[in-house]
């Protein structure tokens, strides 16, 4: 590599690319930015917490199957994390707890994220946006940057001694959410940008990166079925936090999943139901205490079930439970089995219990009117499974052959390629503990391993 070769080249713009970015420029290092988007920022500035587990043992408690050296890296460097957006003159607030078992810090990140674009480019780094990263270079198996396409049509080829893939995963590709996640998941919803469809994931497996893990999931939530979520302000608006304490049905009728552990899981099961959609029943005390009220501290409490009605979704108030006998045939439920399957947990649950499947954290009865009824449906807005990392954010190589559906612990490090955010796999599995904190907290590490052993030359 020559002369022009740049510390890190940076594919993506989002939390982690623009963090990894930032940093090296802080350090005084080289990097270039490239974005196929028109605008830096990705679906991050849709979100406004960074939070995670407190513990490692918290982390493995409800990401069991997740990698532990992954894990322990993610809480080893929260805190670094946050220290570093605060650094940049960016508020991170006071600790708040976060799905019961969080913790975390409410942040503006539209200021965070166009900080670190005004830092890269006040030191001097290129940032290179509406750019497609065609392929990535490579010399001796090692990758030595890559080459891209610009705004005009032109190629440039870009020489670094570390490349880092953050382009934010592939939920916006159909095809890949069937293959990956469901084959319902072609046509769910997308709480997120519409950028992220596995360029990262092509770029990596071509060059002999690993990827699983099989059956990872992804995070996302339920959210009214049949409304367009073109516009990012119904990302939060519409998504149906409350399930947590309503309950979900099938459109067999059935209760499937315990609701109570979380709305992100209970996406998850919807999408391997019948037609992956079911209504979401709750009563007058869930919409007194949880449809109407804050889902986390500091954010004000909004009346989802009069957003959701406003925005065409399939909705209704029963006065008594005997009303769901009459459910509209169209919606295809059988009212009157669902009648009875409340009326049988209401009984249950009044004693002390809950019919099968049980709710671990809010078994009370569901049994004062009104009724509110939504259907809902899944809405993914990361994937899990990705191109397998260390917790230095080095890509591994696939395992044996380098086959490109590996799933199991990769063979070694990809030289010179690291990758960081929803690009990423191996952290979670089937489970969830925060996005913004990984894309974080791996964007710095990818920072660190790009500039390890020049700090010295840098004076630090």
């Amino acid at each position: 590599m020559g002369a022009d070769t740049v510390d890190l080249l940076v594919i993506g713009g989002g939390m982690a690319g623009l963090s990894a970015a930032a940093r090296v420029a802080a350090e005084g290092g080289s990097v270039v930015l490239v974005e196929k988007a028109e605008r830096l920022g990705g679906s991050a500035r849709f979100a406004g917490f960074i939070w995670t587990a407190p513990t490692v043992e918290e982390l493995r408690r409800v990401n069991p199957d997740g990698d532990p050296e992954l894990a322990a890296a993610l809480v080893d460097g929260f805190a670094d994390g946050v220290a570093w957006v605060r650094s940049l003159g960016v508020e991170c607030r006071p600790p708040v707890p976060v799905l019961g078992f969080g913790r975390g810090h409410q942040v503006d990140t539209h200021l965070y994220l166009d900080t670190c674009e005004r830092l890269v480019r006040d030191r001097g780094q290129e940032v290179l946006t509406g750019t497609w990263t065609r392929t990535l270079l490579t010399e001796n198996g090692r990758v030595t940057g890559a080459e891209c396409l610009l705004p005009d049509g032109s190629a440039r080829r870009i020489e670094a001694t570390w490349t880092l893939l953050a382009t934010g995963g592939f939920q916006g590709d159909p095809g890949l959410r069937a293959r990956h996640l469901h084959p319902q998941a072609a046509d769910v919803g997308l709480r997120a940008n519409p950028h992220s469809r596995g360029d990262g994931l092509a770029l990596g497996r071509a060059a002999g990166a690993g990827f699983g893990k099989k059956d990872a999931g992804f995070y996302g939530h339920l959210m009214p079925a049949g409304v367009s979520l073109a516009d990012p302000a119904r990302f939060v608006d519409l998504a149906l936090y409350y399930s947590e304490h309503a309950l979900l049905f099938d459109t067999t009728g059935a209760r499937f999943v315990d609701e109570t552990v979380g709305d992100h899981l209970t996406a998850m099961a919807l999408l391997d139901r019948p037609q992956a959609r079911g209504l979401l029943v709750a009563d007058a005390r869930v919409h007194r205490e949880w449809i109407s009220a804050s889902y986390v501290e500091g954010i004000p409490g909004v009346d989802k079930f009069q957003l959701c009605h406003r925005a065409g979704a399939r909705c209704a108030v029963a006065d008594d439970l005997a009303d769901f006998a009459s459910m509209p045939e169209e919606w295809g439920y059988p009212g009157a089995e669902i009648r009875d399957r409340i009326e049988e947990f209401n009984t249950v649950a009044a004693a002390g219990g809950t019919p099968a499947p049980e709710r671990l954290l809010d078994s009370r009865p569901l049994d004062e009117p009104p009724f509110y009824v939504i259907e809902a449906a899944p809405a993914v807005t990361f994937t899990f499974a990705g191109l397998l990392v260390d917790a230095g954010a080095r890509v591994l190589s696939a395992p044996g052959d380098g086959g490109a559906d590996a799933g199991a612990d990769g063979d070694g490090p990809v030289p010179g390629l690291l990758a960081a955010g929803a690009d990423a796999g191996g952290l979670y599995q089937r489970a969830y503990a925060g996005g913004l904190a990984p894309a974080l907290v791996f964007g710095l590490a990818a920072a660190r391993t790009a500039l390890a052993g020049k700090l010295t030359a840098y004076g630090r």
